[in-house]
Parts: C-alpha cells; sequence; structure tokens
C-alpha cells in the first residue's frame, strides 16, 4: 500500500477553518472593542497581546497565533490579528441599569493601552440584553433603546430568523465610541448571540476601513484634475507649428509618468477598499435582516451612504 506525501500545509490549512469560533455569551452583558493599525510588524502585535495577558496571569496563546480566545480576570479576550489591523473584543458580564454609562475601556490598563503603537481605526460598545418574546423587543425598543442612538440614522433588524434583534446608529458617542444593541429573543444559545455581537463588530470594523479609501480618492482626484489642465496645454501646444517638439515630448512623458506613479501608489487601498466593502455587504448578508418597527435595515443603510 503506497503512503500519500501530504503537502506542508494540508493540516494548517484544514484546522484554520475551525480556529476562530464565535465567542459564546449568554447574556445580559456588555462587550468593549477596538481595532487598530498595526504600525510595525506582526510579532510586536502579539507581543503587545502577550503584556496584556501577562498582566491578568492569563495563557499564552501558539507563537504565530492570528487568534486569542479566552479568561482575562473575571472577563473574556477575543484578539484576531488581520493583514492591515488587530482587534480586541473584551466581554463582560452583567449589564448596568443605564447603557453606555460605563467607560468600559477602564477594563483594560491604562499603561498598557498608552504603550498601544497603531492608531484606533474604530471602537464600540455593545450593550447585550435578552427579551422573551418579539413583542418584548419591539417595546423595548419603542420606549427606551431609540433613545440610546440618533434617529435619523438609527437602523434595526431582526435577525437569523428572530432568534435577535440588532440596532445601531454608526455613530460616534461622547466617550468616543460606536454604540450597538444585542438583544436575545427566548431561548436563543449563548453562541448565536455571539455570534451576532461578532458580525456587527465585524461590519463595523470593514466599514470603516471601507472608508479609507475616501482620503486617498480625494488625493487622487486633486491630482488628476492638475494633470488634465496640463495635458490640455500640451495638446494646445502641439496644434501650434512654432513650438518645440522635443519641449511638447519632455512634458508628455513627464505627465505619464505622473499617471502611472499615481495609480500605482492608489491601486492597493482602492483595491482593499473594493474587498472591505464586499465583507460588509456579505456579513450584513447573513444576518438575514428582517423589519423592525419600520425601521431602516443594516443593508439599507449601507446603500444609502453608498449612494450619496
Amino acid at each position: 500500500m503506497s503512503i500519500l506525501k501530504n503537502h506542508p500545509l494540508r493540516f494548517e490549512l484544514a484546522n484554520e477553518l475551525h480556529a476562530r469560533p464565535f465567542p459564546e455569551v449568554a447574556g445580559p452583558g456588555q462587550a468593549i472593542y477596538f481595532a487598530a493599525t498595526i504600525d510595525q510588524s506582526p510579532e510586536n502585535a502579539r507581543a503587545h497581546l502577550i503584556a496584556l495577558l501577562d498582566k491578568f496571569g492569563a495563557s499564552h496563546p501558539p507563537p504565530e497565533a492570528n487568534h486569542y480566545y479566552g479568561p482575562l480576570g473575571r472577563n473574556r479576550l477575543k484578539w484576531e490579528l488581520h493583514s492591515e489591523f488587530v482587534t480586541y473584543t473584551l466581554f463582560i458580564e452583567g449589564a448596568t441599569d443605564r447603557a453606555f454609562a460605563d467607560d468600559l475601556m477602564a477594563s483594560f490598563p491604562d499603561d498598557w493601552l498608552a504603550g498601544l503603537q497603531g492608531q484606533v481605526i474604530t471602537s464600540a460598545q455593545v450593550r447585550i440584553e435578552r427579551q422573551n418574546s418579539v413583542a418584548d423587543v419591539e417595546k423595548r425598543l419603542d420606549d427606551e433603546i431609540r433613545g440610546w442612538f440618533v434617529g435619523e440614522s438609527l437602523a434595526a433588524a431582526y435577525v437569523l430568523e428572530c432568534n435577535a434583534a440588532l440596532a445601531g446608529d454608526f455613530r460616534i458617542d461622547e466617550a468616543g465610541h460606536m454604540r450597538f444593541a444585542v438583544i436575545g429573543i427566548g431561548d436563543v444559545g449563548p453562541r448565536r448571540i455571539g455570534r451576532v455581537v461578532q458580525r456587527v463588530l465585524e461590519i463595523e470594523t470593514y466599514k470603516a476601513m471601507a472608508m479609507m479609501t475616501l482620503p486617498a480618492a480625494r488625493e487622487v482626484f486633486a491630482k488628476v484634475r492638475a494633470l488634465d489642465v496640463q495635458l490640455t496645454e500640451i495638446t494646445q501646444r502641439m496644434t501650434d507649428p512654432n513650438a518645440a517638439p522635443e519641449q511638447t515630448l519632455d512634458r508628455l512623458l513627464s505627465v505619464s509618468a505622473e499617471v502611472e506613479l499615481l495609480s500605482s501608489t492608489s491601486s492597493f487601498r482602492f483595491s482593499a477598499g473594493r474587498a472591505y466593502r464586499a465583507i460588509v455587504n456579505q456579513r450584513i448578508k447573513v444576518l438575514r435582516e428582517q423589519r423592525i418597527l419600520e425601521r431602516q435595515l443594516f443593508s439599507e443603510f449601507m446603500m444609502r451612504r453608498k449612494t450619496a
């Protein structure tokens, strides 16, 4: 019997499909989340995670790990390393009477936060509740939850066949965070609630990363306008019989080089923006939204912003 030769990455790649399980969130509770750029190297990002774990005496992930989920003191931490950013989510059991009143970032040590090398792309606070029925959710949304958000921006929907409800307005509040509410309905399990929390945080993060294309686009358009003026001048000069052909050619080659440089330096950002936007749409789609109390869906919120 012949022995098949395995590819050296076979088992690693197969295990990767199961390496990032959804967090289990029984609720009620809260979560604080932030995503930051990786300004130096993945190794430095991993070292900063280890520094946090050591402050709480928590176990370490494998040396080359790109994800971690485990206890951090009385709470649970989910950490993920991506190509352009790193994310931290801290799940805290129990919810206070006043929503979004606590400074949940205080759960991270001040000196550790001060040592963060990257820049924060986005941060969010999530309020996690449970209600017995759809009717209870609608009453809660109409009575109190809508007051947590800016009305004109509020998006709300039932998700995953009405196993949960989700609300948010994608606005930065006075504490510097986005706000989201996740409500489990009936006897929905903690893994499914955790799935909704994970998805909404992914939507916010990839939305923020897609928006990083905007300043790049503004810079490119400004340069294109300047180049267009130069090309118009060159075209007019080409019709002038007294113009020196060598000078005209030199200017034309200079503009061509600038166009090539502009294209090469901006193509990655634009390609990344398209990819992030596609992930946002995919994450919203898998939530299987259903309308609640005539509120706009998350997909509608994103569509209006893309066409604005």
